[in-house]
């Protein structure tokens, strides 16, 4: 409640004549420093709001009298950034994947931007590192590639992709579902058979069944030793490499009603320098071929 301004007896400051519960507020003006730098910081902001866009407004903003932009300055970097670039990326551009392969600079230029491209657009399914994941998506750090791993091969992938709808020339393989092709019985047996060419048959009678069923129905495209057959994006079965998994019930499942995977066409998204240094990194991941 209000009272009068007098002198507070304990510490000598003047009171502002405000009381609480018998206690009194000291009027103790903030230091003037303080004050001289909160005036400052409000004058400063007043100016900054003039200078730079601010205010709102019904059909836009008040863009300042100094006419700056963040995306125009993002343009200038970028472009200066390009200019920078583009001696080597001419470069990229003239010369051969193995000629990048085999110079020095070159490959360490396209080491940087393929690591770079390889983030921004491949991570998502192969991996940070290129480990792949179980599911379809193929790892990039070992020797078994199904379409090929040279550098042309490699190109190729990326720029066409597999079993999209984007590109006419995207690599095409269709395992077809053996449910309706094979009974259940001959479905277990070449299932054992599949394992057994990457010696994990538990049932050397059924495999040998299974042999027939193969040489029938799978050596066209995964090779009578189950070394895969790359010309038709066959996947090798006699290594411990499964995209959808290894184990019994889950080659029958494979075999009953496979999966197959979809990888985007790239070359309609990256430019002709990208794809090449993107090559170039995914080629030197699993040692290339």
């Amino acid at each position: 409640m209000p009272t009068k301004i007098e002198k507070d007896a304990v510490t000598g400051k003047m009171t502002t004549g405000h009381e609480w519960d018998g206690i009194k507020e000291l009027n103790t003006p903030l230091p003037k420093w303080w004050l001289y730098i909160l005036y400052g910081t409000i004058a400063w902001s007043v100016l900054w709001a003039i200078l730079y866009p601010s205010f709102p407004g019904l059909s836009g903003h008040f863009r300042g009298i100094l006419g700056w932009s963040m995306r125009s300055e993002i343009t200038e970097q970028m472009a200066a950034a390009r200019a920078e670039q583009a001696p080597f990326l001419d470069r990229i551009r003239a010369a051969s994947l193995e000629q990048v392969r085999n110079d020095p600079e070159l490959l360490a230029y396209a080491m940087a931007g393929g690591r770079v491209a390889f983030a921004d657009n491949c991570a998502g399914c192969h991996g940070a590192g290129g480990q792949g994941a179980r599911g379809g998506f193929p790892a990039l750090v070992d020797d078994d590639w199904i379409w090929g791993g040279s550098l042309e091969a490699i190109q190729q992938t990326i720029v066409h992709g597999i079993r999209n709808t984007q590109d006419a020339d995207a690599r095409l393989s269709q395992m077809p579902a053996y449910a309706g092709v094979l009974t259940r019985p001959q479905i277990n047996d070449v299932a054992e058979h599949v394992l057994s060419l990457s010696g994990r048959s538990t049932d050397a009678a059924a495999a040998g069944r299974g042999a027939a069923v193969y040489a029938e129905n799978c050596v066209a495209c995964h090779g009578e030793r189950g070394e895969g057959v790359r010309d038709v994006g066959g996947p090798a079965l006699a290594d411990a490499i499964w995209l959808y998994g290894g184990t019994k019930a889950e080659v029958v499942a494979q075999i009953t009603n496979p999966r197959m995977g979809v990888m985007p066409a790239w070359g309609g998204r990256l430019d002709e320098a990208t794809i090449r240094m993107l090559t170039v990194y995914v080629h030197t991941l699993g040692g290339g071929e």
